[in-house]
């Protein structure tokens, strides 16, 4: 089991960086890939990024690519979302999820491959 908490979440100016962070614990030694989405107000649930458990594969969403960025630190248990550049559209809530695997370079792009899930946190950028 997984356990995620998102924070970093608050309101920016449109033009400006933000920094999420997912704080994750895991009692049983297993590897796990981490992924972020975003929902905004009315609307679906969508990728944006995620990140491998060794760290060296990436995946991210087209409509951030050159302005958000993700990492994981080298105790591989917390992930980071850089936002760069926000945009008005980027104002939603923003999810970490994580996915047991046996493989250090997997990543994935689909909400239901990820089994556990934090409670959000809003970021709102302003025009």
């Amino acid at each position: 089991q997984v356990r995620l908490v998102e924070s970093g979440g608050g309101l920016v100016q449109a033009g400006t960086s933000l920094k999420l962070s997912c704080a994750t614990t895991e009692r049983d030694g297993d590897m796990y890939t981490v992924g972020w989405f975003r929902q905004a107000p009315g609307q679906g649930r969508d990728f944006v990024a995620a990140i491998s458990w060794s760290g060296t594969s990436t995946s991210l969403a087209d409509s951030v690519k050159g302005r958000f960025s993700i990492s994981r630190n080298s105790a591989k248990n917390t992930i980071s979302l850089q936002i760069n550049s926000a945009k008005p559209e980027d104002t939603a809530v923003y999810f970490c999820a994580a996915r047991i695997t046996n493989v250090e370079s997997y990543v994935s792009s689909r909400q239901r491959d990820y089994d556990y899930w934090g409670q959000g946190t809003q970021v709102t950028v302003a025009s």
